[in-house]
């Protein structure tokens, strides 16, 4: 399998001014054509380490993409530097040089002299033309290495890795295939789901297949991956496997990504199960803040299934607001499963919903009691007449807390719509 690495030239990542988001897009572009990129790495606007970043990529790897310093400024040395590595050097390329005039004739401007050098190209490479700006690619070879230098600008790079770099790759080599197929959980931490598996993760090297852990807050996506000439066996070889962990952690599993495809978000996995089910979600947030009500509002359509939500962040409020009983602040208090359960109905008839989740916990840093440390939460979820609620304790990050409590309250109502609850 033909390994690749992305190179990133420029200041501006390595100060944390802008997110690498091009490195990620080749990387997935590459493994969908059968390219294993093996390294990723970005280096400064300074020669030396420009040079020695080529090189050492060259052991590395047999194709190099390297996006930025393609500009027409002075700090944009990638051009010349490349032509030192190649032992080469800048001569004018007359039809970049039209590419680059037709550019600035289309938007009413003349073309500079400092824009006119972005039609000088390394001699001996093979150039590709950039139908979106002035900086064409160059594509050249040392050593059995490839190397492919491009702009920085996302959608001038796009065009050229799917319009040009792919196809010539596609047509000088044969490809394996990739596939992969990732498992959706929540609810189980990665030690745990690990131990739970661990007997059928032992068979997959026989299988040809690796997996690999991708935690986040509240979830854990379990990737099964697989290389080889037939794109079908691969499908058939991977499915067969999905057919034996399904029963191990049936209960976790909330949905499915395929690589290439876009991953399903819990707020659009439950968003399409009220609207199949036709019913109408309110929602009854404390601790979170509105912060799930903002998650099942991101999915365009929700106004078809969302009817509405309150933040009573304090206890008058849920009393005033959603009917919640005095004595229950004295006695038990707000973060307890009675709160949650009358925020759940409450909520519903307000809003003249079907369904709700509501939550009310100490996300931190203070508030805690001895018996209610910092992390404890209540959720409530309700269909109809139907009430589960469950205690949890996330942890003493805030900012995690808010996101475990919204993950999991979706999930439990998502189980609870299904037919999936424990309760």
């Amino acid at each position: 399998m033909m390994k690749a690495e992305l190179l990133t030239i420029g200041d501006e990542i390595l100060i944390g001014q802008i997110v690498n988001t091009n490195a990620v897009w080749m990387a997935r572009q590459l493994n969908e054509a059968g390219i294993r990129v093996v390294h990723m790495s970005s280096v400064s606007d300074e020669k030396n380490a420009i040079l020695n970043a080529f090189a050492e990529a060259g052991k590395r790897a047999e194709l190099v993409l390297i996006t930025g310093g393609l500009g027409p400024t002075r700090d944009d040395i990638t051009k010349v530097t490349f032509c030192e590595f190649f032992n080469t050097k800048l001569i004018l390329d007359e039809n970049v040089l039209k590419d680059v005039e037709g550019f600035f004739t289309k938007r009413g401007k003349e073309l500079s002299e400092v824009n006119r050098k972005q039609a000088e190209v390394p001699e001996g490479s093979r150039v590709i033309r950039n139908k979106n700006g002035t900086a064409p690619g160059m594509w050249m070879e040392k050593d059995g290495t490839i190397y492919v230098s491009m702009p920085g600008v996302p959608f001038e790079m796009k065009a050229m890795v799917t319009d040009d770099i792919l196809p010539e790759l596609k047509k000088r080599y044969t490809l394996p295939f990739i596939y992969h197929k990732t498992i959706l959980t929540q609810g189980i931490g990665e030690s745990m789901l690990a131990e739970l598996i661990s007997d059928w993760e032992d068979g997959l090297a026989a299988k040809k297949i690796s997996l690999a852990y991708l935690p986040s807050p509240g979830m854990v996506r379990l990737r099964m991956s697989s290389s080889g000439s037939s794109e079908e066996e691969l499908k058939n070889r991977v499915e067969q496997e999905l057919l034996k962990i399904e029963p191990l952690i049936r209960k976790y599993i909330y949905g499915y990504e395929e690589y290439g495809k876009e991953q399903p978000t819990m707020e659009e996995i439950l968003g399409n199960l009220l609207k199949e089910r036709g019913l109408k979600l309110a929602l009854a947030e404390s601790c979170t803040g509105g912060y799930i009500s903002h998650l099942i509002t991101s999915v365009a359509g929700s106004s078809a299934y969302y009817n509405g939500g309150v933040v009573p962040y304090h206890n008058e409020f849920k009393q005033a607001l959603l009917r919640v009983d005095a004595s229950v602040f004295d006695t038990v208090g707000a973060v307890s499963q009675a709160c949650v359960e009358a925020m759940a109905r409450e909520v519903m008839v307000t809003f003249k919903a079907t369904a709700s989740i509501a939550v009310s916990g100490i996300a931190g840093p203070s508030g805690a009691t001895d018996d209610k440390p910092v992390g404890t939460t209540w959720i409530a979820v309700a269909l109809n007449d139907k009430v589960v609620s469950k205690q949890f304790t996330f942890g003493d990050n805030r900012q995690r807390n808010i996101q475990m409590t919204a993950i999991t309250g979706m999930n439990m109502l998502r189980k609870l719509i299904s037919g999936e609850s424990e309760q």
